[in-house]
């Protein structure tokens, strides 16, 4: 497994935990040492560096996972990046920020600072301490348009707290979708 923008290597653990080799990569130094620090015992292997111009064979990933990253990326080129990587039945899962850009976006970010506030106030607050890029430049319009072109029959979600998902499954046949 591949964890993209692996930040302080949470999910990267979690996803060892239950399996498999994962490697986590992220472009932020710090952030690759807060998480080399976090993680002695687990078979992760955490690398400084770009996915997007990582040395990582096509069709050689199980699955590929990428949370609150993407926004910081061409997001295009990150995609058909993730799809070429990930091997035919492999999986693609993004959880992604965007910006509202419609009436009904602004209705879903009031409830979405209410309910932001209400989960703060009961679990507390933890400062990210990865790089930060708001707001994200992408409309939830755009990347669902994106996804659509870049990853074909993509399900794509929408979640509370300005989040979105993408998860697809790569056809054993992808000549139609090659860029």
């Amino acid at each position: 497994m591949l964890d993209i923008g692996c930040g302080d290597g949470l999910l990267a653990r979690r996803l060892a935990a239950i399996g498999g080799r994962v490697q986590a990569i992220d472009v932020d130094m710090d952030s690759i040492d807060r998480a080399r620090q976090h993680d002695r015992a687990t078979s992760v292997q955490y690398v400084h560096g770009d996915f997007l111009r990582s040395d990582i064979p096509p069709e050689s990933i199980d699955a590929v996972v990428c949370v609150a990253a993407l926004h910081h990326m061409d997001e295009a080129v990150a995609l058909r990046r993730m799809r070429d990587l990930v091997r035919p039945g492999g999986t693609v899962a993004v959880v992604g920020l965007a910006r509202g850009s419609t009436p009904a976006d602004l209705l879903l970010a009031v409830v979405a600072t209410i309910a932001n506030r209400a989960l703060r106030l009961r679990r507390g607050w933890s400062e990210v301490r990865a790089p930060t890029c708001w707001p994200p430049p992408s409309s939830y319009r755009q990347i669902r348009r994106l996804a659509l072109r870049e990853l074909p029959g993509v399900r794509y979600r929408r979640h509370l707290l300005w989040r979105y998902s993408l998860v697809w499954i790569k056809p054993e046949r992808m000549a139609e979708c090659r860029s």
